[in-house]
């Protein structure tokens, strides 16, 4: 049973990615990555990794998605269609030799990942969050502190982009 949901989630998420790129509206790209995001979560469930499988339905279908959608619909974008998705088939050899190139690499390399501390045992006894927890803010807290302090900085970014500005009034009363 295993099998034929790995099959359906790696199908339709190959086909969700091809249609966010081939897509012509912006709009329809944002719902066909929302299908690839949903999709690859599901194999997630698959790998029992319930912690990651909510962060990306939370932060990546959820957040940043709409994110997306959202700076989209205000860009307005009104182009003329023949000079985007005209010579698509120009770009097929380049990117089937890119693919296979990226093929060969993830074959061929050396870095299979770090096997963690926790064992077997201790996961399935407290869980897979509770591991990923420990790990995080025990041996990766600087890091965890780093990337919050980047967030938020962007969060000011945005808000002092976003803020409309004021006209300058020549005259001042006193």
């Amino acid at each position: 049973m295993v099998v034929v949901f790995f099959t359906y989630f790696a199908l339709a998420s190959i086909i969700a990615a091809g249609l966010t790129v081939a897509l012509k509206h912006p709009v329809h790209c944002g719902l066909a990555l929302l299908a690839l995001l949903v999709h690859v979560s599901g194999l997630f469930i698959l790998l029992n990794a319930e912690f990651i499988w909510a962060m990306q339905v939370i932060a990546y279908a959820g957040a940043i998605l709409v994110l997306y959608l959202f700076v989209l619909m205000l860009m307005n974008l009104k182009t003329d269609d023949r000079y985007f998705h005209a010579s698509y088939l120009y770009f097929l050899a380049p990117a089937a030799i890119g693919s296979l190139y990226v093929l060969f690499l993830l074959i061929r390399s050396p870095f299979g990942g770090a096997k963690g501390d926790a064992t077997t045992v201790a996961i399935l006894e407290n869980g897979d969050t509770y591991a990923v927890g420990i790990k995080m803010f025990s041996d990766y807290l600087l890091q965890f502190e780093i990337v919050g302090v980047f967030l938020l900085g962007a969060v000011i970014g945005a808000i002092v982009l976003a803020k409309t500005p004021k006209p300058i009034d020549k005259e001042y009363k006193a």
